[in-house]
């Protein structure tokens, strides 16, 4: 059902405050063609009522011609900041950006974010920014369970349609996002809600098994049945099935990249709002499947670049896979039983 602009102005005075936007300081909203028109409206408005400063700067869409669809992470390449001085020069000297366009994972996100300014992504439709707004409660959860993979060095995950990885972890830090910026030089998406760190560069071995009702995106589709990888020195080296893992093979194939095939960032949903069974209510174009990340209890893993958490691999390709009915698991501790959460542990051990 859609919104008002009065429900979306009042989302975005929250997160604005929840990200410690103080009178007199710089908003920039960058935006481009497929922004839209009410989450824009609404943000410039509830910045002024703040007392910010907004300024707004729109830039051309990029790899269209390359990526083989419109959803903005299904191609990692260039982005319209890329050889862009002037925009990146004004970025850097904004307190705060809201990035209504899709910058994630570029490195000119990561050169902004070093100069103090902060970064929040916000492109899913007003429908689900107003039923996924962000609280302190939020980041309380997601910032233990980023203690609890910092102390980790090793995160296993098995199901019972048979999945069974092992990731050595400990090379890069881990990362919280539950949907606010509110220190200098921080990135975050609204809406969230997960932990997530990266293996170690290749150590992930195993075997994972998507399963039927599990979520692929950016295709935003459910599988229909079991998709199986095998995981060898940190790479899915091996995709079978049926037509599902077809079509998965040939996705992956169209960027002729063997880093697309690596296992990328690793962690598990805790934002209790988001919903599984919601992808299903949604056009395809309208939404990027954030629920689908942010979930309770799913474990989240993606394939492709890794240069978020420091590493080096930059692919084009990136596809994040949330799995229900995990069992995830810190050096032998539970974190994640059969999809429930165990935000206490310390009681349920691996057997």
């Amino acid at each position: 059902m859609p919104v008002s602009d009065y429900q979306m102005m009042t989302a975005w005075t929250t997160v604005l405050k929840l990200s410690r936007l103080e009178a007199g300081q710089t908003v920039t909203i960058l935006t481009s063609a497929s922004t839209h028109p009410q989450t824009l409206s609404t943000a410039v408005m509830a910045a002024q009522a703040m007392g910010a400063v907004v300024n707004r700067l729109d830039l051309p869409p990029v790899n269209g011609e390359k990526s083989l669809s419109r959803d903005a992470l299904a191609y990692l390449g260039t982005t319209p900041l890329t050889g862009n001085r002037a925009a990146i020069a004004a970025l850097k000297e904004s307190d705060l950006v809201l990035d209504l366009m899709t910058l994630l994972f570029s490195p000119e996100q990561l050169d902004i974010l070093k100069s103090g300014t902060k970064i929040l992504l916000a492109v899913e439709p007003p429908e689900v920014l107003t039923r996924l707004v962000p609280s302190e409660t939020d980041r309380e959860r997601v910032l233990a369970a980023q203690a609890r993979i910092a102390r980790a060095r090793e995160m296993h995950v098995v199901s019972r349609s048979g999945t069974n990885l092992r990731c050595p972890i400990g090379e890069f830090e881990p990362i919280a996002e539950y949907g606010y910026v509110d220190q200098p030089g921080r990135w975050d998406h609204w809406p969230s809600g997960f932990a997530l760190t990266f293996p170690d560069e290749g150590g992930a071995n195993g075997r994972i098994v998507i399963d039927k009702g599990d979520i692929l995106l950016p295709q935003k589709y459910y599988v229909s049945e079991p998709v199986e990888l095998t995981v060898e020195s940190g790479f899915a080296t091996r995709i079978e099935g049926g037509v599902d893992a077809e079509r998965l093979a040939d996705y992956m194939e169209t960027f002729n990249d063997p880093e697309a095939y690596a296992i990328s960032h690793i962690g598990w949903g805790l934002q209790p709002r988001a919903r599984w069974s919601t992808l299903g209510l949604y056009d395809r174009e309208a939404t990027i499947g954030m629920d689908a990340r942010a979930f309770e209890g799913n474990f989240l893993f993606s394939l492709g670049p890794n240069n978020e958490a420091g590493g080096s691999r930059t692919t084009a390709c990136h596809i994040d896979i949330p799995l229900r009915h995990c069992d995830v698991f810190l050096d032998g501790e539970a974190v994640v039983r059969n999809g429930v959460v165990s935000d206490n542990g310390g009681h349920r051990n691996e057997k």
